[in-house]
């Protein structure tokens, strides 16, 4: 249900996020004997049919329902695109039935309107009793790149929160109680994400929110994340995340005997990608094929790896898994890791999301650069054999959080990065073969965000560079890319 059947979006208004891209069936397939079966959403109400057709709906399935929040779309009721205040629940057997044998199937569907639902792009989840409607936005308008002053114009309020409220549902009547809501404008500030059930080290239940677009003040993904439990919420900026920073297909495992929580995920987006041990800043935001894990020990602690094989093309953006319901998980769906005893365990599948031609494509999209995923990827755990080292990111476990912006530049550049503590910064800047350009000391600097402006001269028009800042305690290296 819902979703898009191009590509990525343009960036022309009249083209972005139009009306003909909208996925207005239901389709129904079955991995195994790989049929597939569809119906159109015309028999529905106005209301639900409009609101299935649209994108980055937020969603959560309690048993036989699916509950379905938001999503952005154009509305023909409305004349414009909109964000959709509503809740929808659907039994999702009896629709899987109906489509498949031709059914009817209105009945099956039920929603209500509430304008705290009127979000996109967050992330719903659940904790014990309690659903979490985490970060996202409501965008009114169309689309457009040169603000929301520009053009037709829109309104785009981030809703900086986490949502906490109950569903009742009897099968007839609907109800929502909403909880009170936590409110941080500094690190909720976040959408098109990955929000992941988690098991924390103290054995209970939790989410954490990894990366997200776009910071406060400048427009680059969060390197830290958010962990959430039934008592509030923690950022954690000993961690950056550099891989995968988009909303992407994800797995999360955890294993009891070593209290560790491992975090899978697989291509989409990201502001980084791994070049040779390096990585490579590319503020363009590119498509990558990266499959990587974050690994959080029983202490608390938090690392990333890159795993030693990466997606078969760039895939995953907006893309989803889908576990198989049978292995053994916990409640909120972790799968139980050490109860895994086969070499070989298919753990689901990764379905839909975007295929991209190219890794940078929004600049010169006409439409036809990318599409939608057609393809359905089974996910194996192995275990018990030799495989090759997952590689550290080093940059991960440290607390400097380098950026450099823009990447790619024209030799003209700002480095931002944290400090535990006050004190000076070596900087240094060498070209691809290793010659040394540049060796400044930042002296006096003071603790916490600090950001320093450089130009360099005399660089090669299309030349490769490697930053390093150096503190007594930490040591960190990027590549750059001066265009011409």
């Amino acid at each position: 249900m819902g979703g898009r059947l191009d590509g990525l979006h343009r960036r022309q208004p009249f083209a972005a996020f139009d009306a003909a891209g909208h996925n207005n069936q239901l389709i129904v397939v079955d991995p195994v004997t790989q049929q597939k079966w569809s119906a159109p959403l015309s028999s529905l109400p106005t209301s639900l049919k409009e609101q299935l057709s649209s994108t980055n709906m937020e969603f959560y399935q309690e048993g036989d329902y699916l509950y379905l929040i938001g999503g952005y779309g154009y509305s023909n009721t409305s004349d414009d695109h909109i964000t959709y205040p509503n809740l929808s629940a659907v039994r999702v057997p009896d629709v899987i039935n109906a489509v498949i044998n031709r059914t009817s199937f209105i009945s099956k569907f039920r929603q209500i309107t509430d304008t705290m639902f009127a979000v996109t792009g967050g992330y719903l989840n659940k904790i014990n009793t309690t659903y979490y409607l985490t970060g996202g936005q409501k965008f009114m308008g169309r689309y457009n790149p040169m603000g929301p002053d520009h053009g037709p114009g829109f309104i785009q309020i981030y809703t900086n929160a986490i949502r906490k409220f109950t569903i009742s549902d009897n099968g007839v009547t609907l109800s929502v109680n909403h909880l009170p809501e936590i409110i941080d404008a500094t690190n909720l500030h976040r959408r098109d994400y990955n929000v992941v059930p988690q098991i924390l080290p103290t054995g209970q239940e939790g989410l954490t929110a990894f990366s997200g677009v776009f910071q406060v003040g400048v427009d680059l993904p969060f390197l830290n994340c958010v962990n959430i439990d039934s008592t509030g919420h923690t950022f954690n900026n000993a961690f950056s995340q550099y891989y995968n920073h988009y909303h992407c297909a994800h797995i999360p495992l955890y294993s009891a005997s070593n209290n560790e929580m491992h975090t899978l995920f697989f291509g989409g987006i990201a502001q980084y990608y791994d070049s040779l041990g390096i990585l490579v800043q590319d503020n363009n935001v590119p498509f990558v094929k990266t499959i990587a894990r974050v690994t959080r020990d029983a202490s608390g602690t938090m690392a990333e790896y890159k795993l030693p094989i990466e997606m078969p093309s760039l895939l995953g953006a907006g893309s989803e898994f889908i576990s198989v319901e049978e292995l053994p998980q916990f409640n909120n769906g972790v799968f139980k890791l050490d109860d895994f005893t086969d070499d070989s365990t298919l753990v689901g599948y990764i379905y839909g999301g975007i295929s991209s031609t190219a890794a940078n494509i929004f600049f010169t999209n006409t439409g036809l650069q990318s599409s939608a995923s057609s393809q359905i990827f089974k996910v194996f755990v192995i275990k018990n054999s030799k495989v090759k080292i997952h590689e550290l990111n080093t940059q991960s476990i440290g607390t400097l959080q380098m950026q450099v912006f823009p990447n790619p530049n024209e030799g003209e550049f700002l480095v931002k990065f944290n400090l535990r503590n006050n004190g000076e910064v070596k900087l240094t800047i060498n070209d691809a073969s290793g010659k040394l350009i540049e060796n400044t000391l930042l002296k006096n600097l003071q603790a916490g965000e600090n950001t320093y402006s450089k130009r360099i001269k005399n660089l090669n028009n299309g030349g490769i560079y490697y930053i390093t800042i150096e503190t007594t305690y930490e040591k960190a290296t990027q590549k750059i890319i001066v265009e011409p």
